[in-house]
């Protein structure tokens, strides 16, 4: 099991933001996330907010072992041929280790606030497909290319769209189920719902790593998610950032694996 962790760019300040991804790579965590939106999602809706990739260009040249990403980076907020080469040149300051998570958008009221269109369900999906498609074919392009392997995550749980482009596109998987009845389940079933596309698409399941994303308060759920699959456990933690937290994480996942 790898732990990560996503730290929240809302309701806090730049400098404790750094200062938290530095101490929590130099705990060992094997992940550092960010999230992509433009407004705080929860808490006040005028509180400080940061934006991504500006974000991961610093936690680039200021980390250096974990593996760092957005989770994830809405498609429709910038072209991707563009997003690729963002993603190349991250990749590159870091020395290889990006991550490029994807996902279509959900919260609207960014859409609305920065001008950019918010299309129903299926028109999200059907450009959220073409993005990624141009994505792939424009890193191929790039002189130079990635450092890294640079691989793809995408995340979401749409049993039809998503995990069908999971099987055909994703080197990884990301699963949040902050809003599940029992998170455990809902995870495992969804681990089946992609080994069926996999097998549908042609794809050998063990291609696409499963992670999952998880509050505070879901640490208990641990070895739950591990025995259903997940080799990646993301913990989302708000400011102020009690890396505590990440520590018992980490030690929990030491007395797993013991």
């Amino acid at each position: 099991m790898r732990i990560g962790v996503q730290l929240h760019p809302q309701h806090t300040g730049i400098q404790e933001l750094r200062a938290a991804w530095r101490q929590a790579d130099a705990l060992g965590v094997d992940s550092l996330w960010t999230w992509d939106h433009f407004l705080p999602h929860t808490g006040d809706p005028d509180g400080t907010h940061y934006e991504c990739w500006s974000l991961l260009s610093a936690m680039a040249v200021e980390t250096r072992h974990a593996t760092i990403g957005p989770l994830v980076t809405c498609t429709a907020f910038r072209n991707p041929h563009l997003l690729a080469d963002m993603a190349r040149t991250v990749d590159q300051l870091s020395g290889g280790r990006l991550v490029l998570g994807l996902g279509a958008g959900w919260f609207e009221a960014e859409h609305t606030e920065y001008g950019i269109p918010f299309p129903g369900p299926a028109g999200r999906m059907d450009a959220f497909a073409a993005s990624i498609s141009a994505v792939k074919e424009r890193l191929a392009k790039l002189n130079p290319g990635p450092a890294g392997p640079l691989p793809l995550l995408i995340g979401g749980a749409g049993r039809r769209r998503t995990l069908e482009l999971v099987a055909r596109e994703a080197d990884w998987w990301n699963w949040y189920g902050w809003a599940a009845t029992d998170p455990v389940a809902e995870f495992r079933e969804l681990n089946r719902a992609l080994d069926e596309w996999c097998e549908q698409v042609g794809r050998d399941p063990g291609q696409v790593a499963r992670t999952v994303m998880v509050n505070p308060d879901q640490l208990p759920l641990a070895e739950g998610f591990a025995e259903a699959g997940a080799v990646h456990l993301v913990l989302s933690l708000p400011a102020p950032y009690d890396l505590g937290t990440v520590e018992k994480l980490l030690a929990l996942r030491a007395a797993l694996t013991a």
